[in-house]
């Protein structure tokens, strides 16, 4: 790398898949995009194998990066507000919603959009193995991006709209309003029935009425698919996220689904 030619990569971790992006800041060009995804959901340690055979065996993370940054998605995390959070009380906040073990390292992001802390367990043995291979580097959680790219746009509407992020086998919803988080949830679905009982329940719960509230969709879904079809039978309006991102794309890459790495893309 040199000064004339700045790298930076976003590794995204799941268990049941991983997601790659490299932005060239010099020419503010994203040189690469590509995910893998798993057919079963990985133990830490096989996912961790997964990271070392891909990293090794793709010529473009041989690159120098200028920074590197690894974004954690999983079910392990829980917002506080500032001004009720205490360092001495991270596991007490995750404990009621998520199961954890005395040995897990518990990690914070702050955001300062909504005046919250984000208590989060990462994946300690990937944290580990990217800091032997890159050096220091940076790590959020992945509702942390979420929330925060959410929140950051610049809308006022009449009405509370929903985000859903769609992974394999999970889903992160939002309900906003005008830059105020309604809600924040990670519900785990086995089915296109578990996928939109949980969206008419969050509804319900909300009082939003699935003749006028707007859900925008991104990650692991096509307009096409089953999940999709699905919700617009109970929702008028459903759409697929189309941002308007800053940087350029080679032409390697398909800007129709881009809608698929919304977080790696909004982790720069």
């Amino acid at each position: 790398m040199t000064k004339n030619n700045i790298k930076e990569l976003s590794i995204q971790v799941n268990l049941n898949g991983l997601s790659f992006c490299i932005l060239n800041r010099t020419s503010n060009t994203i040189e690469y995009l590509n995910s893998l995804s798993f057919d079963t959901k990985l133990t830490p340690f096989d996912l961790l194998k997964r990271l070392k055979t891909e990293l090794s065996s793709n010529t473009v993370f041989a690159d120098e990066f200028n920074e590197v940054q690894v974004i954690h998605q999983n079910e392990l995390a829980s917002l506080v507000p500032k001004e009720l959070y205490s360092e001495n009380h991270k596991a007490d906040y995750l404990k009621f919603n998520s199961k954890i073990l005395k040995t897990d390292f518990i990690a914070t992001d702050e955001l300062a959009i909504n005046n919250s802390i984000n208590v989060h367990v990462p994946f300690v043995n990937i944290n580990n193995f990217v800091f032997d291979t890159f050096g220091t580097f940076i790590y959020k959680h992945s509702s942390t991006i979420l929330i925060d790219s959410i929140l950051q746009r610049e809308e006022t509407t009449e009405l509370p709209q929903v985000f859903i992020n769609v992974n394999a086998n999970t889903m992160e919803m939002l309900v906003f309003h005008n830059k105020e988080l309604l809600l924040f949830n990670v519900f785990e679905y086995h089915s296109k029935e578990d996928f939109i009982y949980y969206i008419l329940f969050v509804f319900e719960q909300l009082k939003l009425d699935t003749e006028t509230t707007q859900i925008e969709l991104s990650g692991n879904i096509q307009i096409d698919g089953e999940l999709f079809k699905t919700l617009y039978t109970y929702v008028r309006h459903v759409d697929i996220n189309i941002s308007n991102y800053s940087f350029n794309f080679t032409e390697e890459i398909n800007e129709i689904n881009l809608h698929k790495y919304f977080l790696v893309l909004n982790s720069f």
